[in-house]
């Protein structure tokens, strides 16, 4: 269906590379983080993958991994100085509008900030507040209740004028805020209609423009709103969860129940405390005012919580109610739009008003919270202000809700029902021959439900002829009606009906009487009866709109300040008497001066015909553009230098002489010429906002942003079409497209609804945004050290989701989109230097060509990918080389050389193509290769996941390939293997959801010599659930780290030290939500505070999508033995990025980094410095006792003796023995 007045958020969704550039920062200061001083020089290179489209260092405390918000919550956005975007302020719905409000002395007040949110800061403020850019405060503005969707600050006369579709003060939908003192009325109190666009022309005066026909001291509103039920009945109705009792299970049980009684067949309701939806299609499109509920009491359940969603705009919508207490007016939940629903039984229903018209042809209801056991409606009726009477009559108001006069029509004649296609109903169409156009063969009488008498402008719509090929055929209709009691039918009119697009005409303005028992006014469509050829007659609708007379405008209002007061003769204004000349109701989305000439910009057309859509207005003159102006709405303007650019959902100038100007456009407003830029965009235009972009590599320029419902930047010249998702950056100085000039830039993913710049201050952003730093960056980074920092590997990865039924199974639900595993491989003897990558995306290789799943880097940073043979779902878990040759495993399958391969392949490096043969298939439910590795000094390939068999050999969970053929090592092993790592040259560690001859465990040992395996002792009651990763804490692994899910689902990090496991710290434990994937350790260059679980100058890096204490949600943390730590961030798509694993092209040595030793080196080592210190004591107390000798008169004694015996009888023995028993002196002889 297409409706003209569908208008979605005014932020777009973008997803788009691009380098912002905002000046540095002066006001808000931010904190940074002193960066890890981490030393990767043994590790060669070092690379990450992960499901990421974003990614950056965690550098300032500002700085958040939160992915943009898609709940209808923005907020102001400042950039950081590294590039990245951090939220100054956050809304609790949408911001459409910001201003610096400059005083007359220069000073900057504030910027004001306007849109539907009820709070800014976490500060209430009913839309619209003051932001100051030097210190973040917030300032509210109270007093209004409603929209703000515009405001322009004036500087000259110290005023905001604020509009959009709100009541404050005295005045609607127009106010001003004059200096600091408060809100002010306008001398003319607003107007009756909202206000989408305000301007100050080159006389000074200030324009508005929008959708009203009076103003706000001289009309009144309507007195009955929600005049029309939107018809349910004949709706597509569907629900989601709903209860499986009987009488209960039928969301039709709540269409045109309005008695609120409980019971089967009369009430609906969900499963037992489960959320859940009911949902209405419809076959035409509406524009819902009020919706009304009535909730059930069935055994004390009944709906708490719910939120109303448009659709196919997929827009969640903001109501307010009556609060049941209070009976004041109350917005809902602002946080995404949830109201509450009371289970007061003596309240029969509620009633819900819409903030904003906006056209849909669905809705869903999505009930999140309940009373009781459960939740469930008695009853549902929409109202629509509009009011309309279809041709097909199920499209009338229900006969079921029994309104007296509710509107319906009468067909007669061979009419069938046409889908709606393009247009906004369904309508009906008839084959008629020349007879039957005589004999008026073919009528349709449109009866309204007029409940207020007044003045209306009635409208008969057309459906276009290109939807049902119908154009050689058509013809023209006649039209009539009544619309007084006793009146005449009104002069019948020709309407032709040729119309390649849908279109309508007005065929009466003026007095209609409420419909009575005896009257109702009628609209006719028969054939007009001076053709004499076969015709297709059609009818749609027609549409009868409350016109108030007094008001004497339409759509444009020029209020002179320097004046005061305002001009009762609305034909003395150019402004006020172009609006006038155009047909009724006009809409006015656009206003911009330039160069003494405004432009005025929305859906209408003038009254003579000669433009639509867009034209000027100069020296008092409304003047048309070349071409007739655009043939669709325009949505919105931007200034740039002589340039106009223009957005909306045209395709080309009214009179269709400029191709290319599809729904975005420039005018050159000194040349008066439209220009084409490149072939425009298929979609609508929502917003145009200017961004300076880094377009060259130092060299930063204007450029123009897109945003908007639109899915492609059309092809123009050599430029091919390029799928994007409404948004786009239209680089002047290129005259292209940025998305076409293949430059790597910053990632920018969210919504953005308007920017401004403020003197002495940072430009400002509004929206919602994720953004992260390393340009050109997907799924796979290098990192460095010197300095730290994370750089794209240069291939462009595009992740999938698996969606194979059994490749889930086989992966257990894990996260494998984007890149899982990666590997570097270098052979100085061929010169072979590859970066391998494998998960499960696609890629474009440099010869342009598809890769899926593998790709491979050379040492030029030339991609490529495998060639044909294996299935395009197939996941990559695992890599690992042995020679020249690559392993590869995971969730694979195909057929290679006319063998089937599951599980794992072989690929020759050095000739770039499958290893032939193959090994023999794994077999068994639900294949996977989850992890591989050669064993030391060894061409044995250890390969591990769930499988069952290797070829004709039962080789569960754990299998040994060499020499061609598969071994299986050891017996009694069973389960799922996750990760292995070597203990030495002889035991193999294995880690996963094991079971050793019946025994349950989450760690294993092999042992090659015994062929045997044996659970790690403890392992089963210590470690809380399977292990999915392990790294090692020493060189001979003795001592590693395990990570992975608990039983109660939480995440769990432990550390085996020879004997033992040891948890990290509760104050330290990452949170709940937290899934690890990878853990590494690595090296610091400075020594952070001791720990018992990690060495001084090492850090544990864990990978995956981790909560972290006292932060939030990052991918990557470093953990000291004491504390986490945010390291990277990262985004992916329109939520948080995870990161897999780190790889790197050698292994750590923990020697080296100041590991810690095997218990049995360090006795060792022990015993070897004991007795060394032992040994030099000895050799001192040798020296120091021949030194007291020495010192005591000790002699050295002959060591000659020529006559020993001579001598004995020279010495009495009274000289030998006498002096023995004497003290203090040596012996004398």
């Amino acid at each position: 269906m297409r409706f003209n007045s569908l208008f979605g958020p005014a932020a777009a969704e973008l997803v788009f590379l691009i380098h912002l550039w905002i000046p540095p920062t002066q006001g808000v200061a931010f904190d940074p983080v002193q960066l890890p001083n981490l030393n990767l020089d043994q590790l060669g290179r070092v690379a990450l993958t992960g499901d990421f489209d974003s990614i950056s260092l965690y550098t300032y405390k500002q700085q958040s991994q939160n992915a943009f918000s898609i709940n209808g919550s923005q907020a102001l956005i400042t950039q950081l100085p590294n590039g990245d975007y951090t939220a100054a302020a956050t809304a609790d719905a949408y911001i459409k509008t910001m201003c610096p409000f400059v005083m007359k002395d220069g000073q900057l007040a504030g910027v004001v900030v306007g849109g539907n949110f009820t709070s800014l800061g976490g500060i209430e403020a009913q839309g619209v507040a003051m932001y100051d850019p030097n210190t973040s405060k917030i300032t509210p503005l109270p007093g209004l209740l409603g929209q703000v969707s515009v405001v322009y600050c004036d500087q000259d006369t110290n005023t905001v004028y604020v509009g959009g579709d709100f009541k404050g003060a005295d005045s609607t939908n127009a106010v001003a805020w004059v200096g600091m003192t408060g809100w002010a009325n306008l001398p003319f109190a607003g107007f009756n209609g909202p206000v989408n666009s305000i301007t100050k022309a080159p006389n000074g005066t200030i324009i508005f423009g929008g959708t009203f026909t009076g103003l706000g001291n001289n009309t009144t509103t309507p007195q009955k709103k929600d005049q029309q039920i939107v018809n349910l009945s004949t709706a597509k109705i569907s629900s989601g969860f709903t209860t499986k009792e009987n009488g209960f299970n039928d969301p039709k049980n709540i269409v045109c129940k309005t008695s609120g009684q409980d019971g089967p067949g009369s009430t609906w309701l969900l499963e037992d405390k489960t959320p859940g939806f009911w949902r209405a299609d419809l076959n035409f499109g509406f524009q819902p005012t009020k919706l009304r509920l009535w909730n059930t009491h069935q055994n004390g359940r009944g709906t708490k919580t719910f939120r109303f969603t448009a659709l196919p705009l997929n827009g969640i919508m903001n109501m307010t109610y009556n609060h049941p207490e209070t009976g004041k007016k109350t917005p809902c939940d602002a946080d995404g739009a949830r109201c509450p629903l009371s289970d007061d039984p003596s309240l029969p229903y509620q009633d819900f008003d819409f903030y904003n018209l906006v056209g849909m042809s669905a809705f869903q209801i999505d009930i999140s919270n309940w009373y009781g056991d459960g939740a469930g409606l008695n009853g549902i009726e929409l109202f629509q202000d509009d009011i309309y009477a279809y041709a097909v009559p199920e499209l009338n108001e229900p006969a079921c809700a029994d309104i007296k006069f509710g509107s319906n029509s009468t067909p007669t004649g061979p009419w069938t029902t046409a889908s709606s296609a393009q247009s906004q109903s369904q309508y009906l169409t008839a084959d008629l021959a020349a007879q039957d156009i005589r004999s008026a063969g073919a009528s349709v009488v449109f009866k309204p439900n007029i409940k207020q008498k007044g003045n209306y402008t009635v409208t008969v719509y057309t459906p276009g002829c290109l939807q049902d090929d119908s154009c050689d055929r058509r013809g023209s209709a006649n039209v009539t009606g009544v619309f007084a009691v006793g009146g005449a039918p009104i002069p019948s009119q020709q309407i032709s009906q040729t119309n390649n697009y849908d279109k309508y005409d007005q065929i009466y303005s003026g007095p209609v009487d409420v419909n009575t028992g005896s009257f109702r006014a009628t609209v006719t469509l028969t054939p007009y009866n001076q053709q004499n050829e076969r015709i297709t007659l059609v009818a749609q609708r027609v549409r009868f709109a409350p016109t108030i007379y007094t008001g004497g405008l339409n759509g444009l209002f020029e209020f002179d300040p320097a004046k005061g007061t305002m001009l009762t003769d609305f034909s003395k204004s150019a402004f006020d008497q172009a609006g006038t000349n155009l047909q009724p109701e006009a809409i006015i989305t656009s206003l911009a001066a330039v160069g003494g000439i405004t432009y005025v910009g929305g859906n209408f057309s003038d009254a003579g015909g000669s433009f639509q859509n867009i034209f000027s207005i100069t020296d008092g003159n409304a003047t048309s553009l070349p071409n007739g102006g655009l043939n669709a709405q325009v949505t919105t303007f931007q200034v740039f230098g002589d340039l106009l650019y223009i957005g909306g959902n045209f395709t080309n100038t009214a009179t269709g002489n400029v191709p290319g100007l599809n729904n975005f456009a420039a005018y050159d407003t000194a040349s008066q010429s439209w220009l084409a830029l490149g072939s425009g965009v298929r979609g609508r235009v929502n917003t145009i906002v200017p961004l300076k972009l880094n377009v060259t590599e130092e060299q930063s320029e204007m450029c123009i942003s897109v945003n908007g419902h639109f899915d492609q930047l059309e092809a123009f010249g050599a430029a091919p079409a390029v799928p994007v998702q409404g948004f786009g950056v239209w680089v002047p100085s290129r005259q292209n497209w940025f998305q076409n000039l293949n430059l790597t830039t910053r990632t920018i993913i969210g919504k953005l609804s308007t920017t401004t710049n403020v003197t002495g201050s940072d430009p400002l952003l509004a929206g919602t945004i994720s953004s992260q730093g390393v340009p050109g960056a997907q799924d796979a980074v290098s990192l460095t050290s010197k300095p730290l920092q994370l750089n794209s590997l240069g291939v462009k990865i595009q992740p999938r989701q698996v969606v194979s039924p059994k490749r889930k199974r086989a992966i257990n639900n894990r996260n494998v989109t984007g890149a899982v595993t990666g590997l570097f491989y270098k052979n100085d003897r061929t010169k072979l230097n590859v970066t391998v990558i494998g998960g499960h995306f696609t890629a474009t290789a440099t010869n342009e060509s598809t890769i899926n799943n593998l790709a491979f880097i050379n040492g030029t940073g030339a991609v490529s990918g495998l060639g044909t043979g294996l299935d395009e779902d197939s996941v990559f878990l695992a890599l690992a080389t042995q020679g020249d040759i690559l392993y590869a495993g995971g969730t694979i399958s195909g057929s290679l050389d006319n063998s089937n391969v599951n599980g794992l392949i072989l690929y020759d490096l050095p000739a770039s193509n499958f290893a032939y043969p193959q090994p023999p298939a794994l077999g068994g439910d639900d294949v996977v290769v989850n992890a591989i590795t050669t064993r030391p000094k060894s061409t044995q390939v250890y390969v591990a996941g769930r499988f069952d068999t290797a070829g004709s050999l039962g080789c569960p969970s754990v299998c040994m390939f060499d020499k061609g053929q598969w071994s299986q090592p050891g017996s009694g092993l069973s389960g799922s293997v996750a990760a292995l790592a070597w203990q030495g040259n002889d035991k193999l560690l294995a880690g996963g959801n094991i079971t050793i001859n019946g025994v349950f465990t989450q760690l294993a040992n092999y042992d090659t010599k015994k062929r045997e395996w044996t659970p790690l002792n403890g392992s089963a009651s210590a470690v809380p659930g399977p292990v999915t990763a392990l790294t090692a804490a020493n060189d001979d692994v003795s001592q590693f780290w395990v990570a992975g899910k608990s039983s109660n689902g939480s995440a769990f990090l432990m550390k085996y030290d020879d004997s033992r496991f040891q948890s990290v710290g509760d104050g330290s434990r990452l949170g709940d939500r937290t899934t690890i994937q990878g853990l590494a350790m690595l090296s610091l260059n400075d020594n952070h505070d001791k720990s018992d679980l990690v060495g001084q100058n090492m850090v544990l890096l864990v990978t995956g999508s981790l909560e972290v204490p006292n932060y939030g949600n990052a991918s990557a943390a470093l953990y000291d033995g004491r504390n986490f730590i945010p390291f990277i961030l990262s985004t992916s798509g329109n939520g948080p990025g995870s990161l897999s694993q780190l790889f790197s092209e050698k292994k750590i040595d923990f020697k080296s980094s100041g590991g810690r030793m095997k218990l049995g080196f360090v006795v060792l080592i022990g015993l070897a410095i004991a007795l060394g210190v032992t040994f030099l004591l000895v050799v001192a107390g040798i020296i120091i006792e021949r030194y007291r000798r020495r010192a005591d008169g000790y002699q050295p004694a002959p060591t000659q003796y020529f006559d020993k015996t001579a001598n004995m009888g020279r010495i009495p023995p009274e000289d030998l023995f006498g002096r023995l028993g004497q003290r203090g002196n040596a012996p004398m002889l």
